[in-house]
């Protein structure tokens, strides 16, 4: 854990996700964190063998029983990139699925800051990273689901 990371959310609202989240039924919770560099944003584009394989997201991963949310999202974002998360911005919201192993699943979303650097994917789970903006040709093209699309239009207008 990086603790030399900033948040600006409020401990309570987080204290209020998971609360929220027990009483929605929810089953798992997943952390997504929105990267943005000269206004674009980064992209993960998941190995093909793996669930959901060639969809692109945001870098995200499941929370680990015990761990707080702000924990599991620097883990995540330091897996999946090789980036340690400087500050944590903004709660972007969250959306609702049902995971493959039929969990009701919450994904909590984030704009975060890393430090500068090249990124390092983990080649188990991603197969290729992008940098774009909302108006680029890949924002269309791209395999990226409609909840992580409005979450990355919801960090636009920060």
């Amino acid at each position: 854990m990086n603790h030399n990371m900033q948040s600006n959310i409020d401990p309570t609202i987080i204290q209020q996700l998971l609360t929220d989240a027990g009483k929605d039924g929810v089953q798992k919770l997943v952390v997504g964190a929105v990267i943005c560099k000269n206004d674009r944003f980064l992209l993960l584009e998941r190995v093909l063998s793996d669930s959901m394989g060639g969809f692109v997201g945001i870098p995200s991963g499941t929370v680990e029983a015990g761990e707080d949310l702000l924990t599991a999202l620097a883990r995540e974002v330091q897996e999946e990139t090789g980036r340690l998360i400087t500050a944590v911005l903004e709660y972007l919201g969250s959306f609702d699925w049902i995971s493959s192993s039929g969990k009701k699943t919450r994904h909590f979303n984030f704009f975060v800051e890393v430090e500068d650097g090249e990124i390092k994917l983990n080649p188990t789970e991603h197969q290729a990273y992008y940098w774009v903006t909302l108006s680029d040709v890949a924002f269309t093209t791209l395999n990226i689901s409609d909840a992580t699309k409005a979450v990355l239009k919801t960090a636009t207008q920060q």
